[in-house]
């Protein structure tokens, strides 16, 4: 008679391998490695760099010297710096405001959806954002001449003597509505853009509610769109303080009215091309930059801050 044995007790597997996560972690950097690399060489170099310069200058006996600070003191006191960049803050001021209040007024009609034609009026609009800003420059210097170009036609067809758009006290103007129109259309695209994705059950609830058009704007498509006017009011903030292609582009044309100093970008320029002062150029370069990036955090802070 056979007896029935007990079923062997199955031996325990053996534990698997363990996994090497290194190779994981280095598959990701791997990844990130060429976008790291060029914003190293692209962006982090030029500024490290930069600081570099701006620790030594070129002495005309010992030739390039170790001096620390001094060339930041130096700028702190640059009478011509501070007045460069009290003339971009003006037309920061003035300029920027106009520039989105129009953006923003022609975003609004767009998104209404009770203007006629409203892709040919988003394309007309956006259009000058799209001809470079040295074409664009050539083309206004052009139209603002009194003796060659649209003013001066228009003095000589009427008998009239307009003023000179390239004179001292309007050329700061003169390239103010340069960059309003060339830039316009991109601000508006911005605001029309985050218009689009505003949930369409808010105008179904304000319209049940009474709400009129000027109630609509004011209580649900500005707070939407908050976010990108921060944006847009940082992107001007620094591309005014950037201000370079217009008055350089211009000052053939109005020697008298625009100086090598007459912006922060346009000084730097000129002390390092014109006046060999490379030391100096980078020194000014950091400071705007810093003042830049301050007032923009600034900005950015005060736009995002709730209740506001």
């Amino acid at each position: 008679m056979t007896t029935l044995q007990p079923p062997a007790a199955a031996e325990p597997r053996p534990a698997p391998p363990p996994v090497r996560r290194d190779r994981r972690s280095w598959t990701g950097w791997g990844f990130l490695g060429p976008f790291v690399a060029v914003f190293a060489l692209v962006f982090l170099a030029p500024i490290v760099y930069s600081v570099y310069l701006s620790l030594f200058r070129d002495q005309l006996i010992g030739g390039t010297t170790f001096v620390g600070l001094d060339n930041y003191a130096e700028a702190l006191k640059d009478e011509r710096f501070w007045a460069s960049l009290g003339r971009v803050s003006l037309f920061l001021a003035v300029q920027v405001p106009i520039m989105l209040g129009i953006a923003l007024l022609v975003a609004l009609a767009l998104d209404s959806g009770r203007l006629y034609g409203r892709d040919f009026f988003r394309i007309s609009i956006f259009l000058p954002y799209a001809v470079p800003a040295v074409v664009a420059t050539l083309m206004w210097g052009f139209m603002y001449g009194t003796r060659f170009g649209l003013v001066g036609d228009i003095n000589d067809a009427l008998g009239v003597s307009l003023p000179d758009p390239l004179s001292p006290d309007l050329v700061l103007a003169s390239i103010g509505n340069i960059v309003t129109w060339e830039f316009v259309g991109y601000n508006m695209l911005i605001f029309y853009s985050a218009l689009r994705v505003v949930p369409h059950s808010l105008y179904e609830a304000a319209q049940i509610d009474g709400a009129g058009q000027i109630r609509v704007i004011t209580a649900i498509k500005l707070p939407a769109i908050r976010g990108a006017l921060v944006i847009a009011t940082i992107f001007s903030i620094i591309g005014s303080f950037q201000l370079f292609n217009e008055p350089s582009i211009l000052q053939p044309l109005a020697r008298n009215a625009i100086t090598t100093d007459y912006t922060p970008n346009y000084y730097t320029y000129a002390l390092s091309f014109n006046g060999q002062q490379h030391n100096y150029s980078a020194t000014v370069a950091i400071v705007m930059g810093l003042i830049t990036m301050v007032i923009a955090y600034v900005v950015q802070l005060r736009g995002m801050r709730k209740g506001v």
